[in-house]
């Protein structure tokens, strides 16, 4: 299939044609050849199958199940605004690598969007993990897994709210069937004799955190030129610098402890690992499933 456009002013004949290079026509004749258009080409890291969508998604969320149990001992002894710092400055030091090494034009494309980057990185890693590993210090794991299983709901919300895309029921029963799922494997109703207001209050902490990834992830609709690694990478080094104000100025104030050496020698195992799987891999393999499903079903697998 091929086409032809004309602009009036220069003169100028596009001609193209399916696997073939742009041809441009000028006044004298002479033929120019230039590359086609990038978003004609599969973005990197995206899987090219719904069923490899899926599996990327099963291995973010079984890796982010590993996160709470690891991360538990950790948030008792970390502010978990330091946490966060420390976990996402060994997280975007990595991936900063990753995507100089495999991205194409990154810096380029942060350049062009570190606001909206900064915005979304702050919301998806900085009030995200904050408020998750508060509700952790306060509340049971069990419930954090259930409360992550809301994230579905959240999404198709908003999206009819912000979007009026109303969600169709098979999706609205999907996602109270994984809920339901998640609660009775966490064993939720069981524990209502050891629910307090302290755990009341975690809990909603940590639904307010879902909140911050939901918006994350709906984000990335709005950057379709960037592969999985890429708005993973570019968001995570774009919020570093306002994660580490935040932080300093927290203790500048007297709000939070400044974690002593020796404490953080003895949790550098578990960071490391939390950095690298719960943090790294999963949120690249997360991402690049949303990228092929969208964002309703990606947060619902």
């Amino acid at each position: 299939m091929a086409g032809i456009l004309r602009s009036g002013a220069g003169r100028r004949v596009w001609k193209f044609g399916t696997g073939a290079l742009l041809k441009r026509m000028d006044r004298s004749g002479r033929a120019a050849q230039t590359a086609p258009p990038r978003h004609c080409c599969p973005a990197p890291m995206t899987p090219t199958s719904p069923a490899a969508a899926v599996a990327a998604l099963l291995f973010a969320t079984l890796a982010w199940g590993s996160l709470f149990l690891t991360a538990k001992p950790v948030a008792a002894q970390l502010d978990p605004m330091w946490f966060t710092l420390i976990r996402y400055t060994f997280a975007a030091s990595l991936l900063a690598l990753l995507v100089h090494l495999a991205g194409h034009e990154p810096w380029a494309k942060l350049r062009r969007h570190w606001r909206r980057h900064a915005l979304v990185g702050l919301l998806g890693y900085g009030v995200f993990s904050v408020l998750v590993f508060h509700g952790l210090r306060l509340s049971l794991p069990s419930h954090g897994s259930v409360l992550m299983a809301t994230m579905p709901f959240t999404t198709m919300a908003l999206r009819w709210a912000l979007d009026g895309q109303r969600p169709p029921l098979r999706a609205l029963l999907g996602a109270a069937l994984a809920l339901a799922g998640v609660a009775i494997v966490a064993q939720v109703l069981g524990q209502a004799a050891e629910v307090d207001r302290r755990a009341l209050l975690g809990d909603a902490l940590t639904l307010a955190g879902t909140l911050g990834w939901v918006l994350y992830t709906r984000g990335m609709a709005r950057v379709p030129d960037h592969s999985p690694l890429e708005y993973t990478a570019l968001t995570a080094v774009a919020a570093l610098p306002g994660l580490a104000a935040l932080t300093g100025l927290a203790t500048l104030l007297g709000w939070i402890a400044l974690p002593a050496p020796a404490q953080l020698l003895a949790l550098a195992p578990r960071l490391a690992y939390i950095a690298l799987v719960p943090t790294v891999a999963a949120v690249l393999a997360f991402n690049a499933g949303v990228k092929r499903l969208g964002a309703p079903l990606g947060t619902l697998s």
